[in-house]
Parts: C-alpha cells; sequence; structure tokens
C-alpha cells in the first residue's frame, strides 16, 4: 500500500466514523487511551497498526498530516486531538465529552 492508499484509507475512515484511534497493541498509553474512552461508555472505531500489513505506511501517512507518528492517534469529528496525553487532558479539563457529543 502506497502513501495515497494509505491516505484514502485514513480519510475514509476518520470521515466515516465520529471516533477514530489508531493504535498499536503493544503500546501501553493506546491501552490508556482506549481504556478511557470505554469506560465513558465511548463508541470508537480502533485500529490496531501492528496487526494491518499496511500499518507502516498509515503511520507514515498520520506522522505526515498530523505533525506525530506516535500512536495513539485519535481523531474526534474528523479532526486529530492528539495521543493518549492529549485525550486525558481533554477529559480532565471536561470538553472530551463536548467534542464527541
Amino acid at each position: 500500500m502506497g502513501d495515497s492508499d494509505a491516505g484514502k484509507f485514513v480519510e475514509e475512515t476518520i470521515s466515516g466514523n465520529k471516533v477514530v484511534l489508531f493504535s498499536k497493541t503493544t503500546c501501553p498509553h493506546c491501552v490508556q487511551a482506549k481504556g478511557l474512552l470505554t469506560s465513558l461508555g465511548c463508541k470508537f472505531t480502533s485500529f490496531e497498526l501492528d496487526q494491518m500489513h499496511n500499518g507502516s505506511a498509515i503511520q507514515d501517512y498520520l506522522g505526515k498530516t498530523t505533525g506525530a507518528r506516535t500512536v495513539p492517534r485519535v481523531f474526534i469529528g474528523g479532526e486529530c486531538i492528539g495521543g493518549a496525553s492529549d485525550t486525558m487532558k481533554l477529559h480532565e479539563d471536561g470538553r472530551l465529552m463536548n467534542l464527541i457529543g
């Protein structure tokens, strides 16, 4: 999968789902972000990049478009809100659920 295919997949995914996480199964920060969303009863779509044949290309695309290649990359309403610490901060500030709607 090339950059254009990875980009198309990412853009279609984030436009078709309210909350999306690009994650890795071995990442404790990803587990933390998914745990928070689950505890809040939030429905989200998650993709485990380390289990996808095109995960590296997707991660490269995310790095180019969001400014960070790290996971998780959390999107709400088509916008990247950042990673786990950004998600936790939004929750602590009482703004996360407002974004999720």
